[in-house]
């Protein structure tokens, strides 16, 4: 049974129990606990939390799951896979434990021709908790299972919760025995890998208390409302069904692991460690493809790293297998294929997908060839000395110069019997990134305050009338005061603190959109509003600067946006809006949107591209963006389903969870059509102008547009002419003959500077010839010390230059610098003799330089030291 057949048969039964059916939300989530969703149940998590009312009482859904903790292990065991799909069905306050015990025996066992996948009833085993006599008795009567067959397990296997105070409870796992070839007998407490496990049922029921770990937390009460969460593990469940070995085996991905063993001229199942290799390129390519198709782009940090790291990981595999050539290309599509069935989606976004991806290949194939010089040579130096450990320095170096991340190096370094200083690299990253966080980010409302504290205002008042769409000013009442210590009473003049209303006219950033700027009155004061976030969905709160007086728990207040801020942001989104789609029209539609931020006057948006546009294509998407605007086109906003905004092409925003009913604005109809909460224009001419400030690079394959939009892109333009009004008074041309003008200066100064280069070069010649005839003999070495004005590079050529005029006996150099610096060359003859000019520099500089055998340089020194060191250069030869 194919397993897109597996996953419709799943839906299918739910659907048919009464089960709404929830699309996959996509792999990035905005839970900022987590990069990816890495469980069925964490699009649900509101709903399970308390946070937000669920739109349904049943669901069902087969969820995209991504988790990388183990990648290590990935193609080790039959068990650990970095993408994977949970099929899942919850009830919330609807059906419990007999209801959900009954639907997964009857789509087990049922037969393939009634729709269910046939296992065979005398090899399932369950496990329940010890203390679960309820699901003890439901697997007796529902599925007439012996007592033998149903194994009493503890919290640390069958007892659920979230890590964290909140709902919990028992769950009842179902396992299928693949027989004795696959381990022992006596059931999944004896040996789970002959007993598979590829279901489990969580049973909601309790709501715990603070403790660590998964058991020792106080039981504090029973839930109002019964929950049913439950996961079946597709690919376990495909494993099962097709009666393969291993996940890596499945329809899915079998075929990628073939044609790579073919790309290689091996053969899967002859050499164990060639079959892990394999498994982790099936494994990878189809999670990099997964992660690409719902927008994840490499990066260096966050989710983009995790998504850099396996393509890399697939990459290197490859060809430690022994194939060198591009190996995505042959790979990627063979994935596709496997997906499709699926996910239609990854064949129309394919375009997109593969230019990001054989980007990235292509440039780790340059990184890989350059990084591992300087690795072999680095490991070849620890063992030379007897060590075995490549110092953090090394380590960091390979990350910070050469892009060479520091979980290739591990793993490169311990393929030739070298650990590597991890905490010395660590200290290094740390100090880095320390200085990168001097200039001190701005505190945002809601991240210095306690989740725990946000929830229980939540709890007690549940979730903010929120009014952005409709209104720029609102009547509202002051539910809770916040500070970093929790709740107050009151926030006095001159404090910043944070604000919770009933209701509210602000829009919390999202989507891109910075947050709106305005104030709050009332009767005993005023507060300047700093920043609107949404830390917990439905809970807005307001960062603020008491300005006068105070403000205090339940005071009324009116709230007002600043008119001319919100203006300036609804030109700047739907700025963001047209400057996409003129994107998309010029470059066709791989340019999607990868990220984006807007405030008042500016806009900013990325989109993957594996190359500069270009003065001529940049002006082409200004052009195409503001003939937009020129003609007017109106702005809509409609509700829909989300698979009737897929059916009319609306674009999605990838790190979004949207709802049963999603908001699609249009600019121009089709034209542009995206998911979107932000604010917007009411036509295109609002938003005055796009002007495109720059375009470049933000990482591999990724670029970035900046724009200036409405009264700020106006005032650009303004600058730009003056600028160029400047430039033409001053050079004396008309304005339409700068660029020939400004062409022809920059070649007479390029001749000049051939030409000063020309005669510096004589001068060195010259001085070298004068220098090498003075040269003193010591020891037999010919040695010339001399000084020069310039730069190091200056000196470098001088020292060299002489070295070249000395006869072919030993020779050595010293040029310093009124700077205090000094360069020694060393010739071969003299490299013979013993002499190095690393060490001669170190022995002259009070070890303060370095360099290689033949050329070195060593700083330092006071000017009135430098003379006398430069005595000392042929006493040093001489007694060496």
């Amino acid at each position: 049974m194919l397993t897109a057949d597996i996953r419709s048969r799943f839906l299918d039964h739910f659907a048919a129990r009464g089960h709404t059916v929830v699309p996959s939300a996509p792999l990035p989530t905005p839970d900022p606990t987590l990069l990816f969703v890495n469980a069925g149940m964490v699009p649900f998590k509101p709903y399970f939390t308390g946070e937000a009312a669920p739109p349904w009482q049943r669901a069902t859904s087969v969820q995209k799951c991504v988790r990388t903790l183990d990648i290590e292990e990935v193609g080790k065991t039959t068990r650990h896979g970095s993408f994977f799909q949970m099929n899942g069905n919850f009830s919330f306050g609807d059906y419990f434990k007999e209801e959900a015990i009954t639907y997964a025996w009857d789509l087990s066992t049922r037969s393939r021709a009634e729709g269910g996948y046939g296992l065979d009833p005398d090899k399932i085993w369950v496990t329940v908790h010890h203390s679960d006599t309820d699901a003890r008795g439901i697997w007796r009567q529902v599925a007439g299972l012996p007592d033998e067959r149903i194994v009493a397990r503890g919290d640390e296997d069958n007892f659920w919760s979230m890590g964290v105070p909140g709902p919990c409870g028992p769950c009842s796992e179902l396992y299928y025995d693949r027989g004795p070839a696959l381990g022992r007998e006596g059931g999944p407490a004896i040996d789970e890998d002959r007993y598979m496990e590829f279901w489990n049922l969580v049973f909601m029921q309790y709501e715990r208390g603070e403790g660590p770990g998964k058991s020792g937390y106080p039981i504090l009460r029973e839930l109002p409302r019964r929950n049913i969460d439950t996961g079946m593990g597709l690919e376990r469940m495909a494993t099962l069904l097709q009666g393969v070995d291993n996940l890596y085996e499945i329809d899915e991905m079998r075929p990628v692991l073939d044609h790579a063993a073919d790309l290689a001229g091996i053969r899967y199942g002859a050499d164990a460690q060639a079959d892990v290799r394999l498994r982790v390129v099936a494994d990878h390519v189809r999670t990099a493809l997964m992660l690409l198709g719902d927008g994840t782009a490499p990066g260096n940090e966050g989710r983009g790293y995790v998504l850099r790291r396996i393509l890399r990981r697939a990459v290197r595999s490859m060809r430690q297998l022994g194939y060198g050539d591009p190996a995505l290309p042959e790979l990627l599509p063979v994935a596709r294929d496997c997906m499709a069935p699926s996910y239609p989606e990854v064949t129309e976004v394919f375009a997109r997908i593969s230019d990001q991806a054989y980007g990235e290949e292509d440039a780790f194939r340059a990184t890989l060839k350059q990084g591992t010089t300087v690795l072999d040579t680095a490991v070849t130096t620890v063992k030379a000395s007897g060590g075995r450990t490549l110092p953090g320095a090394q380590a960091f170096l390979l990350h910070d110069t050469y892009g060479f991340p520091i979980d290739l190096t591990l793993e490169m370094a311990a393929e030739q019997g070298v650990e590597v200083d991890r905490d010395g690299f660590t200290a290094l990253m740390n100090e880095q990134r320390e200085r990168a966080r001097a200039d001190a980010r701005t505190r945002k409302s809601g991240g210095a305050l306690d989740t725990s504290t946000l929830r229980a205002v939540l709890d007690e008042h549940g979730t903010t009338n929120w009014r952005a769409w409709e209104t720029l000013t609102t009547e509202s009442r002051i539910l809770a005061v916040l500070g970093t210590s929790g709740r107050v009473q009151v926030a006095r003049e001159g404090e910043i603190f944070s604000v919770v209303l009933d209701r509210t006219p602000f829009y919390a950033e999202s989507g891109g959109q910075d947050s709106d700027a305005g104030r709050l009155t009332a009767a005993s004061g005023e507060a300047e509003v700093l920043d609107v976030q949404r830390p917990l969905p439905g809970l807005v709160v307001h960062q603020v600067r008491i300005t006068a007086g105070e403000l205090a728990l339940g005071d009324a207040v009116v709230a007002a946006v600043d008119a001319e801020w919100r203006l300036g942001a609804r030109q700047a989104h739907s700025g963001t809006h047209v400057l996409h789609a003129a994107l998309r029209e010029v470059l066709g539609p791989t340019a999607l949107q990868a990220g984006s931020y807007n405030r008042p006057g500016y806009l900013r948006l990325d989109f993957p591209w594996r190359r500069a546009l270009g003065a001529t294509v940049r002006s082409e998407v200004e052009d195409v963006a503001n003939r937009a605007l020129r003609r007017d086109l109106s702005v809509a906003v409609r509700w829909m389903t989300l698979p009737e905004a897929k059916e009319l092409g609306a674009l999605a925003l990838f790190d979004e969870t949207y709802g049963e009913k999603v908001r699609v604005v249009e600019i121009g109809g089709a034209w542009s059509r995206e998911l979107c909460g932000g604010t917007h224009v009411e036509h295109a001419s609002q938003i005055g102008t796009v002007a495109v400030t720059s375009e470049g690079s933000v990482g591999a394959g990724m670029r970035r547009l900046e724009a200036a939009v409405g009264i700020e892109g106006f005032a650009y333009l303004a600058r730009e002419r003056d600028l160029v009004t400047r430039i033409a008074e001053q050079l004396g041309a008309p304005r339409t003959e700068l660029p020939e003008k400004i062409a022809s200066l920059l070649d007479r100064l390029k001749a000049a500077d051939r030409e000063n280069t020309r005669l510096k070069q004589q001068t060195t010649h010259a001085r070298a010839g004068e220098l090498a005839s003075a040269a003193v003999d010591a020891n037999g070495v010919q040695v010339v010390t001399t000084t020069t004005q310039g730069s190091t590079d200056d000196a470098r050529a001088l020292a060299t230059a002489v070295l070249d005029r000395l006869p072919a006996a030993p020779g050595t150099v010293a040029v310093a610098l009124p700077t205090g610096t000094v360069v020694i060359a060393v010739n071969q003859a003299a490299h013979d003799t013993g002499l190095s000019a690393s060490d001669l520099v170190k022995r002259l500089m009070n070890g303060r330089g370095g360099g290689s055998p033949h050329l070195a340089q060593g700083g330092g020194l006071s000017p009135d030291r430098l003379t006398s060191a430069l005595e000392d250069l042929p006493r040093l030869i001489a007694g060496h």
